[in-house]
């Protein structure tokens, strides 16, 4: 009998343990999902940007090119080279972290499905229907 009380004080505070950290990963997917968007927005406008740079390192040349007055742009078109290698560097850096968030994202969601699985299989924790309040 005395074992039996044991096992079911073990169970309680596992499975306390359990909703707490399900409660929490629930808490911390939204905030990574919000925070994925972002990165993914930011590498577009990053893309874009290198985009323009480019364009404008290209039409700086082609104005050169067609002066009739020496006018050296080529200290600008570094300068312009430069901020684009820059632009790339962050953009590999934002693609890493959001490769990390992805996959952190996807952790949570295994480890609130696997939890979930293991509270319902305890009979601790049931499923609500969504037409009940």
């Amino acid at each position: 009998m005395v074992t039996n009380m044991a096992s079911v004080a073990v169970v309680e505070t596992s499975s306390g343990k359990d909703v707490l950290a399900e409660g929490l990963l629930d808490l911390l997917k939204p905030a990574i999902q919000q925070l994925d968007l972002h990165v993914h927005s930011v590498r577009e406008s990053q893309v874009e940007l290198r985009e323009h740079i480019d364009n404008l390192a290209t039409e700086l040349c082609r104005i050169n090119e067609h002066q009739k007055v020496t006018l050296d742009l080529d200290p600008y078109v570094k300068k312009l080279l430069n901020a684009r290698r820059r632009v790339v560097l962050v953009n590999n850096i934002l693609q890493n972290a959001q490769e990390r968030l992805r996959r952190l994202n996807h952790n949570v969601a295994k480890e609130t499905a696997r939890r979930k699985t293991m509270l319902e299989a305890s009979g601790v924790f049931t499923p609500r229907s969504p037409s009940k309040p």
